[in-house]
């Protein structure tokens, strides 16, 4: 069903040169209907009967047929009329145009702030060193989304403890300006105590960014390669000139939704290049080259790489199947996503009874990447392990004396958050229950239970067998 209304609405928005989310607006007061079917949202059959009640209503049949039944006087009293807007072009500040990230900033940054998840996922990342076969000329380690850059500048800390004497080559993968502005402030202080890092971070997709290779001819011809050599040898001096380049990223780090699958995607391809100067000689067998490079990555890190709501198919076709594709021989891929069956599904489920934003388990996903994969997933062993090593827990930082017979509502509005941003509530959903207090009493019946709020990641593990 979705997809028949879904092309539906794709046609009416060529014909009449719409934005989806203008659409949405226009139709049922929801620039995000387009975005939420795609990711399998459902709609009631009163919201479908509005959306085709305004596409036919004006559709070019229903303007067309006006033009036919109007008459001289009707004609002069619509020149006198006030002429009805047109259909908004896209502009710079148009969310199809200049599309930043999957969710609301404020509630990703105080998540972030107010949970372990970060610490905990690089702890688990942290397992996988161990078990690393690194091949000269380098450790070589993919970020399938770098987020905010803590996980990827702890896991950095781990490998400089696990192999402080060999070079690293880093790639990171992220669509979303502010976030690469955040990892970078976090690198100065990697550059300097691991003086034999190569980072690059790229905003090609998941097919195109482990080679660093954009497949599209058209795309190819407005690739941005930039290359920085910092020089000196302090963090300080390092962090001015990452600092420098602001303009830089603001220029050329933009993003738009595609048309087609509703996910954002580049406005043209980036690709950025830091290493430190004097170590040029050492580092020039692993610095990229423009045209491509080998992947071959001894790990790949894939946290959160997909919405929860998204199909398994798309999961295994989009996400996974082309990261294990980019591993060398003894590499591994580990993979992390939400699980649920914790007290933050608890407050959801008291707003949201039926909900269940955790469509697929990692069984599933590794079954249906093998598929995906067909003969070339034979060089590959796919490990979903015991719930035991596959499950971790992380925690909402709380003093003991916050979780109390009277909770403040910093701490409420803190739990709340985490919980709607875990299980991925849309804003649309979320104004239905905020003109009440019932989402503040579930959750502070589930921190007074609990004493405190906790969520359960499920990770599984992908490697290729050494030659």
């Amino acid at each position: 069903m979705n997809e028949q209304i879904l092309q539906e609405i794709a046609d009416f928005c060529r014909q009449r040169g719409l934005a989806e989310s203008t659409f949405g607006r226009r139709a049922v007061n929801d620039g995000k209907l387009a975005s939420r079917l795609r990711n399998g949202g459902r709609i009631t059959t009163d919201t479908l009967d509005r959306i085709r009640s305004f596409i036919s209503r004006t559709g070019e049949g229903a303007v067309a047929n006006r033009r036919v039944l109007i008459d001289a006087s009707a004609e002069r009293a619509h020149r006198s009329a006030p002429p009805l807007a047109p259909a908004a072009p896209l502009r710079s500040d148009d969310p199809q145009r200049n599309f930043r990230f999957f969710d609301n900033r404020q509630k990703y940054l105080l998540f972030v702030n107010t949970c372990s998840e970060k610490w905990e996922i690089a702890n688990r990342v942290g397992l996988e060193l161990s078990s690393l076969h690194p091949r000269p000329p380098a450790v070589r380690v993919f970020d399938a989304g770098v987020g905010d850059g803590t996980v990827l500048a702890r896991v950095m800390r781990q490998m400089h403890d696990n192999f402080p004497h060999m070079p690293f080559y880093i790639v990171g993968k992220e669509i979303s300006l502010e976030d690469v502005r955040l990892t970078l402030q976090k690198m100065a202080d990697r550059f300097f105590e691991h003086p034999s890092t190569v980072l690059v971070l790229t905003n090609l997709a998941y097919a195109e960014a482990p080679w660093l290779a954009v497949k599209s001819l058209s795309a190819a011809t407005s690739l941005v390669w930039n290359e920085i050599a910092l020089t000196g040898n302090s963090s300080h001096r390092f962090e001015e000139q990452i600092t420098e380049l602001e303009p830089f990223l603001a220029a050329n780090w933009k993003a738009k939704v595609s048309p087609n699958s509703g996910n954002p995607v580049y406005e043209r391809p980036v690709i950025l290049v830091i290493y430190r100067a004097d170590h040029r000689f050492l580092l020039d067998p692993i610095l990229p080259k423009p045209g491509g490079t080998v992947a071959d990555y001894d790990l790949v890190l894939a946290s959160q790489p997909y919405r929860a709501r998204a199909s398994v198919e798309f999961k295994a076709k989009r996400v996974i199947a082309p990261l294990a594709r980019a591993l060398g021989p003894g590499g591994r891929m580990i993979a992390i996503h939400s699980y649920g069956y914790d007290p933050g599904m608890e407050i959801i489920h008291k707003v949201w009874p039926e909900d269940n934003p955790f469509s697929s388990n990692r069984h599933e996903i590794l079954k249906t990447v093998k598929q995906e994969l067909g003969p070339a997933g034979r060089e590959l062993n796919f490990n979903a392990y015991s719930d035991h090593r596959s499950l971790f827990r992380y925690d909402m930082h709380t003093l003991p004396s916050e979780i109390s017979a009277s909770i403040g509502t910093s701490t409420l509005l803190a739990a709340w958050n985490a919980a709607i941003y875990v299980a991925q509530i849309e804003d649309d959903r979320l104004s239905d229950v905020n003109s009440d207090r019932r989402y503040i009493e579930a959750t502070r019946e589930v921190l007074q239970k609990h004493g405190g709020l906790w969520f359960y990641d499920e990770s599984y593990v992908i490697s290729r067998r050494r030659e």
